[in-house]
């Protein structure tokens, strides 16, 4: 009984223990709060006041004052930039703090801005209008020591510009006008640079960007999807797009990393991957490291115009590689076969149960030109290794492919195999 007693005393005496520490937690945690709260009034209250050096006395050195797509600045001197900037735009203006939420060190403020863009003052580089200003935004400060050591800002942009008079009113025929004129460019911009996702197998999905007919795929994969070549860095946008639709890119694969396959990768926000033997030139030239210089030995003006692709429409600029792959790897339910020659690493990928070819590069069914042509070899100063490139693709045509998809333009069907050995025949 005694032991019984002991121990119930000794559990009650714990949970006390335990109580009294969460108390004391609370009331740190209150403390701070109020301590937060009361630096971010007063800081709202200096620029309300006019007071820049108060308010920028306020922030620890180092501190990082970023307003979501206007400014990312570090206290004293950017933060001293901004706000003088904003009180010369609007001379009488007035910021008032319409409520503020506190946890601990950080301080969430809601505040309302008025005045007038009178300057003399310019504001994000636009001249004074004399246009009033009347918007609301939200600061969450973190804190420390009495002192601010980040900003975190969201404000309406949107509103503040048409306020100011940069974009038109609501609602006006200048802003149905404005619209409308944007959404033909998408139209105009979307139909050039890359079209629709076009399925052309179960589960796969071919989007085709211009300039160069130039084939990302799409293979669904565990609910979202593998691309495979990501094709130019202008149509990055509508093979993202496209993507976005099927669940989401998962990660990209490499068939090899020239300009005109890697270009989309970066700005797609997934893991690459691609062969060893492609590493360095996906995270380096593209393939200019072993392509004759100035791409001597095309004719004069497809040299000109090719060298121009390449800067400005295809190269995307080298991709960090997140992993490789090697012949009979597995990816979204196709296998990797190795088919160098065009690229030293290039890969492509196979689907037995349909007998289906993504084949990067290993042959082409345009000419340099972008005209269709039957398939063929691409010419040599594309090439790492020409005689390779064609034993590749006999090793393509002895799988008998029932469609083989190329890294441009359209696929080789019907008698797959027999077109293939005739292309690495001619």
């Amino acid at each position: 009984m005694a032991d019984r007693e002991s121990a119930t005393e000794a559990s009650t005496k714990v949970q006390e223990v335990a109580a009294n520490m969460q108390q004391a937690a609370a009331t740190r945690k209150r403390i701070s709060g109020s301590k937060a709260e009361a630096v971010a009034r007063r800081y709202f209250a200096a620029i309300d006041a006019r007071e820049l050096d108060e308010a920028v006395s306020l922030w620890a050195e180092g501190g990082r004052e970023n307003v979501r797509g206007q400014v990312d600045v570090l206290a004293p001197e950017g933060v001293r930039a901004f706000i003088g900037e904003l009180l010369a735009a609007i001379p009488d203006l007035n910021m008032q703090v319409v409520s503020t939420t506190t946890e601990g060190e950080r301080c969430g403020v809601h505040w309302r801005m008025t005045g007038t863009f009178a300057g003399p003052g310019s504001f994000g580089g636009v001249a004074p209008t004399g246009s009033p200003v009347d918007t609301e935004g939200f600061d969450l400060l973190t804190v420390r020591d009495g002192l601010i050591h980040a900003n975190d800002a969201f404000t309406d942009s949107m509103t503040f510009a048409r306020l100011i008079g940069l974009m038109p009113p609501q609602g006006s025929g200048a802003e149905q006008r404005l619209t409308q004129a944007f959404n033909a460019k998408t139209r105009l911009t979307a139909g050039l640079l890359a079209g629709e996702a076009r399925m052309v197998a179960e589960g796969v999905w071919v989007v085709q960007g211009q300039p160069g007919r130039c084939n990302a795929y799409l293979i669904e994969d565990e609910g979202g999807v593998t691309v495979f070549d990501s094709g130019p860095r202008i149509s990055a946008r509508g093979l993202a797009s496209a993507g976005a639709k099927l669940g989401g890119i998962r990660r990209v694969v490499l068939g090899h990393a020239h300009t005109d396959h890697r270009g989309g990768a970066p700005a797609l926000g997934a893991p690459v991957l691609c062969h060893s033997g492609e590493v360095l030139d996906a995270e380096g030239s593209g393939g200019f490291r072993y392509w004759p210089v100035g791409l001597a030995g095309l004719p004069t003006p497809l040299r000109q115009f090719h060298r121009l692709l390449h800067r400005y429409a295809w190269d995307g600029g080298p991709v960090k590689i997140a992993d490789t792959l090697e012949e009979g790897d597995e990816v979204a339910g196709f296998k990797v076969i190795e088919l160098p020659g065009h690229a030293p690493g290039q890969i492509g990928l196979w689907r037995e149960s349909d007998r289906l070819a993504l084949s990067s590069d290993c042959f082409d069914t345009i000419d340099m030109w972008g005209r269709n042509h039957a398939p063929c070899v691409a010419p040599d100063v594309y090439n790492f290794d020409t005689q390779q490139a064609r034993a590749s693709l006999r090793k393509l045509a002895a799988l008998e492919p029932a469609a083989a998809w190329p890294g441009h333009a359209e696929a080789v069907t019907g008698d797959v195999r027999s077109q293939l050995e005739r292309a690495a025949a001619a």
